[in-house]
């Protein structure tokens, strides 16, 4: 997904990945019949996104896979949705690794999450009001879920976080956070080629 803002730049392509990029304009529609993946970095416009729900949800039912790094305020991801919350101070903020049957924290410094140059809370905001059965992966200072795996809302993958983006970005980040992200976005995938 793309605003036209630049960031999709960043999403390189590989032996096993082929991205195109689909362009939010005034007259958006989505056309997902050739499409494994569905990418939605930060920034994604969410209220095209809504509606065009009834694609993305008839792409999930025929076994695709989204991948959703970005806080959404439109319920267009059936079954999970993502709450802003300031209640707490970012200062406070940590994860807590909860379960990984998916693997998608393999490899991945929590810690990294957390702290970005000594300044903590920098990754996710909010949180995510998880489908009932659906896997929490990592969950923050207060129980609430930041990154889940949905496999039981509709008949293929949902892989959220609480907007804390993933990598991987043209010129790289070698720095921990940079990694640790990086790290996410390689096991996100692996999630939907495994599946």
């Amino acid at each position: 997904m793309s605003n036209g803002i630049g960031g999709e730049q960043g999403y390189l392509g590989g032996a096993d990945v082929d991205f195109s990029v689909a362009e939010i304009g005034a007259d958006f529609t989505l056309d997902l019949s050739n499409t494994d993946i569905l990418l939605v970095p930060n920034g994604s416009d969410n209220i095209a996104l809504g509606r065009v729900s009834g694609s993305i949800r008839a792409f999930l039912d025929r076994g695709g896979t989204l991948i959703c790094c970005d806080g959404w305020v439109t319920p267009w991801v059936p079954g999970n949705e993502w709450v802003m919350d300031n209640d707490y101070r970012t200062i406070d903020v940590r994860y807590r690794l909860v379960s990984d049957r998916f693997g998608v924290m393999n490899g991945v410094d929590i810690d990294a999450l957390t702290y970005r140059h000594g300044i903590s809370g920098w990754w996710a905001c909010g949180y995510i009001d998880a489908a009932t059965g659906a896997d929490v992966i990592l969950e923050d200072s207060w129980g609430r879920p930041i990154i889940v795996v949905d496999t039981v809302t509709t008949g293929g993958i949902i892989a959220l976080t609480a907007s804390g983006p993933i990598g991987p970005w043209a010129g790289g980040d070698n720095s921990a956070s940079g990694i640790a992200i990086n790290r996410l976005y390689d096991n996100f995938l692996k999630l939907a080629r495994d599946q």
